[in-house]
This record gives structure tokens, sequence and C-alpha cells, in this order.
């Protein structure tokens, strides 16, 4: 039976290596979620959230399975399941062409190849994790002297593979950050000291820059009547929930 055409774009939006090809391939070889799981170092849990990402990618089934129980059941890949497996090789094996002719891939290049309509990039290394009930907190060194933090899941942190010193990318959208004079700390909330750098009229507020020690660039939003100029010192508040981490291919 012939593969329907697939949006490998979407489905392989990063290297081969990504987690949740990881998975796939595993429950080809393994024949079972569990088994795949356990082999990725991953939770259940996470490994059912990865082939439901890659199946919402793919918009078709990847995997036919059986559940069977809390430890799962039998599973075999769909004929588009092994589709994409076999194109993620292909990809990967371009990739490592094309990069063996240009030198070791940096955070800075990874980044470039990222789309999205988030306007605050930054790369950044993993500082710490804490676990906070089904969640985890995450510490981003931005610069030596800025730190940024996320609150995600504990599936996403695993599918991620997060660890102390990993580099990744944080993204969060500008209409997610404020910018002000004087802004409130609180739970669960970055503040974060900086020099504004663009300021749009005071009167109507609107969007704003702001230069974080270290260099770093976010993008925001002040309200009306913000008073604020370029050169003046300000504050960035976004809250953890709205910082996106990325694993960077």
């Amino acid at each position: 039976m012939s593969t329907p055409p697939l949006p490998l774009a979407q489905v392989l939006g990063f290297e081969a290596s990504d987690k949740r090809i990881d998975i796939l391939r595993r429950i080809g070889q393994t024949g079972t979620i569990s088994e795949a799981a356990r082999q990725a170092g991953v939770s259940y849990k996470a490994a059912w959230q990865a082939l439901e990402t890659l199946t919402n990618l793919a918009g078709t089934p990847l995997v036919d399975k059986a559940v069977g129980g809390s430890g799962g059941g039998g599973a075999v890949l769909t004929d588009a399941g092994w589709h994409v497996l076999e194109a993620a090789d292909r990809l990967a094996q371009v990739r490592q062409q094309l990069l063996s002719g240009w030198g070791t891939a940096s955070p800075g290049r990874a980044a470039l190849a990222l789309r999205t309509s988030m306007r605050n990039q930054f790369p950044c290394t993993v500082a710490a994790l804490r676990p906070q009930g089904g969640q985890v907190r995450v510490a981003l060194e931005l610069s030596p002297d800025a730190l940024l933090h996320a609150r995600i899941t504990r599936e996403s942190a695993q599918l991620l593979g997060l660890v102390r010193g990993l580099e990744v990318l944080a993204l969060c959208k500008a209409t997610a950050v404020q910018i002000g004079r004087s802004l409130t700390a609180a739970a669960g909330r970055n503040l974060l000291t900086g020099t504004v750098t663009r300021a749009g009229r005071a009167a109507q507020g609107g969007e704003m820059g702001l230069r974080l020690p270290g260099g770093v660039q976010w993008v925001g939003f002040a309200e009306a009547g913000h008073g604020l100029t370029v050169g003046e010192p300000a504050l960035a508040a976004v809250d953890e929930a709205a910082v996106v981490i990325a694993q960077l291919a």
C-alpha cells in the first residue's frame, strides 16, 4: 500500500535525534510503547505525548497500538510511521554532510533555522532544574548577569532531554512581556532589569525595546502614559509559563 504524502517539513522540524523521533524508532524496534519509553529514558506518559505530537504534525496515524493495561500493549508502525523514519535518516545524512564541510554547528546557527512568530528568541544554557509537582522550573542563563525561568511539564523536560549545561533556545511572545518603570515582583513571574533602547509614544503606550546586562535584547509592550525614554532604566516582566524552551538542532 502506498504511503500518502506527508508534511515532512513539519514532522521533521528538528534533527533526527529529536527525542520524539527516537521514541518512534524504538517502538518500531521493540513493538511496545512501554519498552520504547524505558529505553528512551522517558515516562510512558511522555512517550504518549511524543506520539500524539508527531501524529498531529503528520495528519495521519504513525502507530497502530493496542493498549493493554498500565504497562501498555503491542504497537506497530504504520506505513506512514516507517516513511517518517526513512525521511529522518536521509535528512540526518544530508545534515551531517553539510556540517562536515561547514564546521561544527553553533547555537547561533541552529537558532537561525527556527522560524516562529515569537519576537524574543535567545540562545541560553540550562542552569538548573527543580521539579515542582507535575511541572519543572527551569533556570536559563541568558548571560552571566541575566537569568530567566521557565515552567514546563515533566514530560516536556524529558522529551527535550534537559540537563544542566545543555544549550537551548528560550522563546517568548512580545505581547507576553510587560515593560515599565516600576513593576511588582510575584511568584511565577520573571522580573528583569535593563535599559530602554526603543520607546513607543508615552501617551499611547506600545512596543518597547529593552537591553539586559550582557547585551540581550527584549521586545515587549508598555502601558499608555509610561513616560519612559531611550537610555532610562526599566523592568521587563513575563510569566514563567509564557517562556518556551526549544531544543537546538
